[in-house]
């Protein structure tokens, strides 16, 4: 697992055949959530107190100088029935989102700002690919992210940006095997695999 971040910035609804997927309204601003560094884990866990999960594959950037320095793939764990639950009473998510083992992320690759728009994400599993999308989809692509979340949250060196998930999400089943790559062009910067308990 990486190093602990300080803080990790998610932004939701980025892409717009995920947004969508689960029948959300397309956003008139950029949406925004935090988890605390005790959300990351190194173990896959198919549920967390007897509910099940979901599993969304991003892109994930670690933020020096308020500029992306770096590139991991990261899964983020959602609890979608109670976060469909607390959605509709016009609720927080944090309980769906930031429990205890939410986030998994391989080793960062160092990255050139230039690259970013060639960077693209793919989610196996069990050899079968059920997500894949590029940087150039995003809805609110990195810099402007960092841009925007800067002029009112400091971010400081070594926070982690999760832009968002393309479509293709599921349920995390125990015994599957998950392989998160990123990808320059055709090129795998970074993988990362692990067995779902």
């Amino acid at each position: 697992m990486a190093t602990k971040p300080g803080k990790i910035t998610c932004i939701g609804r980025n892409y717009v055949e995920h947004i969508k997927e689960l029948d959300n309204a397309m956003p008139d601003a950029m949406v925004i959530f935090n988890k605390p560094p005790s959300v990351l884990a190194d173990v896959l866990l198919s549920q967390h107190q007897n509910e099940v999960l979901h599993y969304e594959g991003e892109l994930c950037f670690a933020i020096k100088n308020n500029r992306p320095a770096a590139v991991a793939f990261a899964l983020d764990l959602t609890k979608r029935a109670l976060q469909s639950e607390l959605k509709a009473k016009g609720l927080p998510w944090e309980r769906a989102k930031s429990f205890d083992g939410a986030v998994l992320a391989s080793d960062f690759a160092a990255i050139d700002e230039a690259d970013i728009a060639r960077l693209s994400l793919r989610l196996y599993i069990d050899g079968e690919l059920v997500q894949q999308g590029q940087s150039s989809q995003m809805l609110y692509p990195v810099q402007t992210a960092i841009d925007e979340l800067a002029s009112w949250q400091r971010l400081q060196d070594g926070d982690w940006l999760l832009t968002g998930t393309p479509k293709g999400v599921g349920e995390v089943h125990a015994g599957q095997l998950f392989e998160g790559q990123v990808l320059l062009d055709d090129q795998v910067l970074v993988a990362k695999q692990w067995y779902a308990r």
